[in-house]
């Protein structure tokens, strides 16, 4: 079994930072792209950031040049550093993650429970 478990978010006022993380564990054989999703209230759930197992990256254009993407392949992990923030990046974040079990012949789509980020004064 496959689990994703996001850690970071908060509170924080406009132009502070967070910095989330999703950490994949269980039977995993090969993760491939991996990145964050957002869905703020009354809103369908948007991209933020991906990040491919060779480190190609792509943002949405509301986050390029704030945040950034990254991630340590040797723990599975994949990282959102979020800066300058802004009210309208108040949302809840998914790590999102592209994995092939122990196992399994196939990739499939992943997602973590969502950490809330709430930007305000």
């Amino acid at each position: 079994q496959v689990q994703l478990v996001e850690s970071g978010g908060g509170l924080v006022q406009p132009g502070g930072s967070l910095r989330l993380s999703c950490a994949a564990s269980g039977s995993i054989f090969s993760i491939n792209a991996m990145g964050w999703y957002r869905q703020a209230p009354g809103k369908e759930r948007e991209l933020v950031a991906t990040i491919t197992s060779s480190g190609s990256t792509n943002y949405a254009d509301s986050v390029q040049g704030r945040f950034t993407v990254s991630r340590d392949n040797a723990k599975n992990t994949v990282y959102l550093q979020m800066n300058s923030l802004k009210p309208e990046d108040t949302a809840v974040y998914f790590c999102n993650s592209f994995i092939m079990a122990d196992g399994s012949r196939s990739y499939r789509t992943y997602w973590g429970q969502g950490t809330q980020v709430t930007v305000s004064s």
